[in-house]
């Protein structure tokens, strides 16, 4: 029993070597999961291993310029809110006058 299991192995291991199969892992937060999860029903797709594949060369065809859109992690932006300026103006005024002073 033993010896077939590592027979088996070794052949399979031989094939995926031969046809320069490389295997990839990705450690992935639960927000991405469900997308990919969304991703493969949507589309009829049953194994990550496919979807994952698919999406990449999708992308890949896609060249340079029109990957990068989908490549860009997205950007939280920051505002200041008006009285949040008016409150470092203030403060920015104050050091002023107190460095001013001392010298």
């Amino acid at each position: 029993m033993a010896a077939q299991q590592k027979e088996r192995s070794a052949k399979t291991a031989a094939r995926r070597k031969a046809r320069g199969e490389e295997e990839l892992r990705l450690h992935a937060l639960e927000g991405t999961r469900i997308a990919l999860s969304e991703l493969m029903a949507w589309n009829g797709i049953d194994e990550q291993g496919e979807a994952m594949t698919l999406m990449i060369h999708h992308l890949h065809a896609l060249g340079p310029a029109g990957s990068a859109q989908f490549l860009k992690p997205p950007r939280h932006k920051t505002a200041i809110s008006e009285n949040v300026s008016r409150k470092l103006e203030l403060a920015y005024q104050r050091e002023a006058l107190r460095i001013g002073r001392h010298d």
